[in-house]
């Protein structure tokens, strides 16, 4: 019996350890750090912001999640950035 649970986290990931990718950080995790989403599949940046677009590299997959660092990103769009 299932109970409802799903097991297809645990399938082939659509990122892989070492790689870069262009995400948008959509959200900040309970611990700070940003979320992006490659194909649905949850993705932790360290120091990401919500609205970057960013170049990161994949460091660490787990089941349900992987974690990464940015390589290039820029800084979302803020009202507050002064115009020359």
């Amino acid at each position: 019996m299932s109970y409802g649970r799903r097991n297809d986290n645990f399938g082939p990931k659509p990122v892989e350890t070492g790689k870069e990718y262009d995400v948008q950080i959509t959200e900040i995790s309970r611990k700070g750090d940003g979320i992006a989403r490659i194909q649905g599949f949850v993705i932790f940046v360290k120091d990401g912001k919500v609205g970057q677009n960013a170049k990161i590299r994949i460091s660490q997959i787990g089941p349900r999640f992987a974690t990464a660092e940015v390589v290039n990103g820029s800084a979302p769009a803020s009202q507050d950035t002064p115009t020359s």
